[in-house]
Formats: structure tokens, sequence, C-alpha cells
């Protein structure tokens, strides 16, 4: 009964406003999961699939959907039964030839479409400063290529690859075949020639009849200045040949940045801390700081406090996007307190304190006026 049926958009699991795009992935999904090739003997996989079907015939088509959606069962019973299905041409057709390649009909042969080869990963591990300033490499991998004993045909010189006879070169065969919806006539891969249309009765001894051998090869490739750790590089049409005239995958280079002794990376900025005795944070110094290129020197001011940050502008990393474009040094200078100070040393740190007071350390005399409070 119309009444009993459920409501064919939640049968597909989509909204009612769900476009064409959205229906169709549903219904492959369910199509699939469903299907009675998959879930043999299976009588409640066998239903689902009847639903399935049933409520994509109907939504599927713009004149029926309309009707659906303003009557509900009754505007469309009598036209979504299974006896209503179309399996010849494009709709279902086209969908199952996508989910069960060509089994339903359509699909062509795809094993000879043409097919893109796929990338290769390489690694390479460079210091900081060639991070920082850009290098060349010479990568080693291993890739896919054409035999060039016999060009890819996978035939051995002075022969060549014969049509299939059983498939006359298309790669896929017709059988007919009982269904829960009757017979029907379906397509499969051709299992004298696994799909390709051709066979090779003299395979080539240096690809084995592949018509592909794997060959190590090197590049010098040009690692860009400013590249991060972890950051890739792609080299076009340097990966695994392609098939069937397709092209060739890309060369995926991974790149590792060793650790530095004094500086960390903070994007394009540089990082680093410089040690300072306690007379220059107290008295102000000139110091020397540090960077990629040479050392500069920098006045910090009297009174500098351990964990103050100061920044050099432009001397940090070119961005890798932007070379013209250079992050910061920012340093941070830590106050050292010397140790196995002698008597005298001692003597004099005393009479310092002594006449400096408490008043002199804002800090430590702010602190504990919190803590009476």
């Amino acid at each position: 009964m119309a009444d009993q049926k459920r409501d064919y958009y939640e049968v597909l699991g989509i909204d009612k406003n769900a476009d064409d795009t959205a229906l169709k992935k549903a219904y492959r999904v369910l199509a699939k999961k469903y299907h009675p090739d998959m879930n043999p003997g299976d009588k409640e996989a066998e239903a689902k699939f009847k639903e399935v079907n049933e409520a994509y015939a109907v939504l599927s088509d713009p004149d029926k959907r309309a009707k659906y959606d303003r009557y509900g069962h009754a505007g469309v019973d009598g036209n979504a039964g299974a006896g209503g299905f179309d399996f010849s041409g494009g709709g279902f057709g086209d969908i199952f030839g996508d989910i069960f390649g060509g089994m339903f009909g359509g699909g062509g042969n795809r094993r000879n479409a043409p097919m893109e080869g796929d990338d290769v990963l390489a690694r390479v591990s460079v210091s900081f400063e060639e991070a920082a300033f850009g290098c060349k490499k010479d990568i080693s991998f291993n890739r896919i290529e054409k035999c060039s004993e016999c060009q890819g045909s996978g035939a051995e010189k002075g022969t060549k690859a014969e049509t299939c006879s059983a498939c006359h070169g298309t790669g896929q065969v017709r059988v007919t075949q009982k269904t829960m919806l009757g017979m029907m006539q379906t397509q499969k891969t051709c299992d004298a020639c696994r799909g390709t249309g051709k066979i090779i009765k003299n395979p080539c001894k240096n690809c084995r009849g592949t018509g592909y051998v794997r060959v190590k090869k090197t590049l010098s490739v040009t690692i860009p200045e400013g590249i991060s750790n972890g950051m890739r590089i792609s080299v076009r049409a340097q990966g695994d040949a392609g098939r069937n005239g397709g092209g060739a995958g890309d060369l995926v280079i991974q790149v590792a940045v060793r650790e530095h002794k004094i500086f960390t990376r903070d994007g394009d900025n540089l990082l680093c801390e410089i040690p300072i005795s306690f007379p220059e944070a107290a008295l102000g110094a000139e110091i020397s700081v540090p960077t990629l290129e040479d050392n500069v020197k920098y006045t910090i001011p009297e009174g500098t406090q351990t964990g103050t940050k100061f920044r050099l502008k432009g001397k940090g990393v070119s961005n890798v996007n932007n070379p013209k474009y250079k992050g910061d040094l920012i340093f941070t200078v830590l106050v050292e307190v010397p140790k196995n100070l002698s008597d005298k040393e001692k003597k004099l740190l005393r009479d310092f304190a002594e006449v400096c007071g408490e008043n002199r350390y804002l800090k430590k005399k702010s602190f504990f006026e919190r803590k009476k409070k």
C-alpha cells in the first residue's frame, strides 16, 4: 500500500532540497551496499535494494519528483515499481557502470582509458642554513618508466600485441545474467586479455610483458630559500609514467631541516637566547648578537631584566612564497648569576647590596607588599 511505504527522501537519506549531485551520490552508496551480488541470499538487503531503486527512479525524474513532492506516493504509484526501471541507457546504467565497473552496461573499457602515473615520494635532509638561503640537492629516487626495449608495448622486439579474439579489442564481453529484476545483458572484464583488449604471445624479457620497468634516477633539485621543516616540493612529470597516453605523475620531495645549535624558527622569524652578565644588565652594554649572516652590535639599556626580548628587523628568514620579504631576529637576554664567588667578590656584593637597599628592587618590593595585603 502506498501509505505503508517509507518516504523516498528518508530511504535515500537526503534532504528534500538535495540537488542531483547529492541524490546520485546517496544512491551510489546505497545501491552498492544492498546490491544482491554484494549480499547473496540476503532477503532483507534485496528488499532494501528494491526500495532504494524505487526511490531513485522517482526522485531522479524531475516530473515524477514534482508530483511526489506535491501528492506523495499517490502521485507516482504505478510509475515507480521495479517494472518501471530502465537499465538500457543513462540513469541507472551510468551509475551502475560507475559502481560496478560497467557491469550494468555503459562504462566502456576503462582499462584502456588514459591513466595518469602515480606520484613518487622522496625525502631530503638539509641544514638550517641551506633551508634559510636555498640550495641545490641531488635527489635519488625510483620511478616506473616505459620499457626501453619494447617502448611500452610489452611485446618482444620484432613482434607486437594482437587484438584479443574473445572481446575483439574492447576489453569487455557481454553475458546474459539472471537477476532479481529478470534476465539482463551485462558486461564484464574479458578474462582472456584481462581488460586490455590485447594478447601478447611473445612477452618482452626486459619488462616481462608489462611494458614498464622500475629505474633509479638522480635529479638536481632547487630547494627554495625560506623552506620550513616538513614542507614538500613538487617537480612536475618526474613521477611514474602514465599509461595509455596519460601524463606522468610528480616527484614529491619532503624536506627535513636539521636543528641549529643557536636558532629556532617561528614562521619567518628567528629566535635565540643570549646570556649577559649582571653588570651588563645593570649598567647597559653593547653586546654582539649572532645572525645567520654575521654578528651585529646591539646596545641594551641599563636595568635590562632577564627574559627581555629585543628585535632586529629583517634579520630573519626569507618568506618561501615571497623571497623579498624577510622576517626578524628576536633574541631574549638571560641574566647570568655568577657562581663560586671568592671572599672578596662576596664582600663587594654585600657592600653593593647594602648601598642599594631594598628600594632598588621594585619587583621584589611590590611582591612582598601584595603578600602583606
